[in-house]
């Protein structure tokens, strides 16, 4: 036991003194956050780009009302030009293009003549505004010359709004949907990223020293199996703490994020708003929209997913690292890695595609409680659906089947560690492994 606790601590100070690790753990925090305001930043300025359009109208049916002009496009009416003027003003000019809307016997007709000129490709979402406007001129016409009145039309339209209650009584919201959606996601897919990089990390650290005779010296004082182990669980504890201190990242901006739009963290555990003063805030309120989002993310089970989380990405990150380093003993070098990684990682990429297309569609549904048993997809999808509320029950089979088969696998991962971190030369095969497993001894 004395000699696995050097191992776990050898690897832990080699992890935490590296430069990577250091400028990571700090850095992408803040990279993160710089990213996502630069992203914004960059949108927002394409947006607040001006582009001009110009509209020719044969047809007479439309009027510069029914072009408005936005905060980003301005519309000019250069019927009178004709269109060959027009086109060759807008070709030569600075516009951003040109709607030509023809004349036509029928409105049928009309709707699949209209044509826009432009320098460039188009906006996808602005052409899509101008369908829709001349699809709603057009149809309005249509409508008119059927003899309809546009004006009871419009007076018989409701909006339905189902409200969502589970039978304890709590609310629900398409808003708090997609909170979870994301934050299963995140979850998900940042397991997926640290079992990647820190079981390569495993697999380069044995390759390392198997290839300097290091591990010659290392396995006459000490067992294969505690030297494996040793190295999967300093890797484990060197990522844990990095979560802890992004945790501690997270918490900052929750703070600062909450004094800036004005939100008591502690008097909402405590308090809920009502409905009335709900849409109060909504309408009437500052930065609403912000308050009502930190309400739902703190209505979440936080606590629950953070210790889950943990479970999950011990359990997983351990798991396969005991598979990473198998390769890493049974290869003299990294390129002769990838015929054996690739297996690996496919159940990962596997549990991020089915996480997404069914854990975001139906988180209980068959196939999603299916890949939350399955022991190697298991740590991503369930991760992915504890925000919608998980049975103990559920959590505690798929604890145990994942327990079992880390236990299983690290036993298997052992057997073929003991062997291939003596062998040289050799480019190890399936079959070989299969060989080594079969060893008794």
């Amino acid at each position: 036991m004395k000699k696995l606790q050097l191992i776990i601590k050898r690897e832990f100070l080699a992890k935490i003194r590296n430069k990577s690790f250091i400028v990571m753990t700090f850095l992408s925090p803040l990279l993160m956050v710089g990213m996502g305001a630069l992203v914004y930043f960059l949108m927002q300025k394409n947006d607040d780009k001006i582009k001009k359009i110009v509209f020719v109208d044969d047809s007479g049916l439309f009027t510069k009302l029914d072009f408005k002009d936005t905060k980003t496009v301005k519309y000019v009416d250069y019927t009178a030009l004709g269109v060959d003027l027009t086109k060759e003003k807008v070709q030569k000019g600075t516009y951003y293009g040109a709607l030509l809307i023809p004349k036509q016997d029928s409105l049928e007709l009309l709707a699949k003549s209209v044509v826009f000129y432009s320098k460039k490709s188009p906006n996808l979402s602005l052409v899509k505004s101008l369908e829709n406007r001349i699809s709603r001129k057009i149809r309005n016409q249509k409508l008119n010359n059927l003899g309809i009145d546009l004006q009871k039309i419009k007076a018989s339209k409701i909006k339905t709004v189902i409200k969502m209650f589970n039978f304890s009584g709590e609310q629900s919201s398409k808003t708090k949907k997609w909170l979870k959606i994301g934050l299963g996601a995140l979850a998900g897919y940042l397991l997926m990223m640290f079992v990647m990089i820190y079981g390569t990390s495993v697999m380069r650290s044995v390759i390392e020293e198997k290839t300097s005779r290091i591990i010659e010296v290392i396995v006459s004082s000490v067992k294969p199996f505690q030297l494996m182990l040793g190295k999967i669980i300093g890797n484990a504890t060197a990522g844990l703490l990095q979560f802890c201190i992004w945790g501690v990242f997270l918490l900052i901006i929750l703070t600062v994020a909450s004094a800036i739009f004005g939100v008591d963290i502690l008097e909402m555990q405590k308090a809920r708003f009502s409905e009335e003063q709900l849409q109060v805030m909504k309408n009437v309120t500052v930065g609403a929209n912000e308050q009502l989002m930190m309400q739902e993310i703190l209505e979440l089970p936080i606590l629950k997913m953070f210790v889950l989380f943990l479970f999950y990405f011990l359990g997983g990150f351990m798991l396969y690292s005991s598979l990473f380093a198998a390769v890493g003993a049974a290869v003299d070098n990294e390129t002769d890695t990838q015929q054996f990684t690739f297996p690996i990682m496919i159940p990962l990429i596997l549990a991020v595609y089915v996480g997404f297309a069914t854990v975001s569609n139906d988180p209980h549904g068959t196939i999603a409680v299916l890949f939350s048993y399955i022991p190697f997809t298991s740590p991503i999808v369930m991760l992915m659906r504890v925000p919608f509320g998980v049975s103990w029950v559920e959590l505690l089979v798929s604890m145990l089947i994942l327990i079992a088969t880390f236990m299983l696998m690290v036993w298997l991962a052992a057997k073929i560690y003991r062997v291939g971190i003596l062998m040289y030369g050799k480019k190890a095969s399936y079959k070989d492994m299969y060989k080594w497993i079969k060893y008794k001894g």
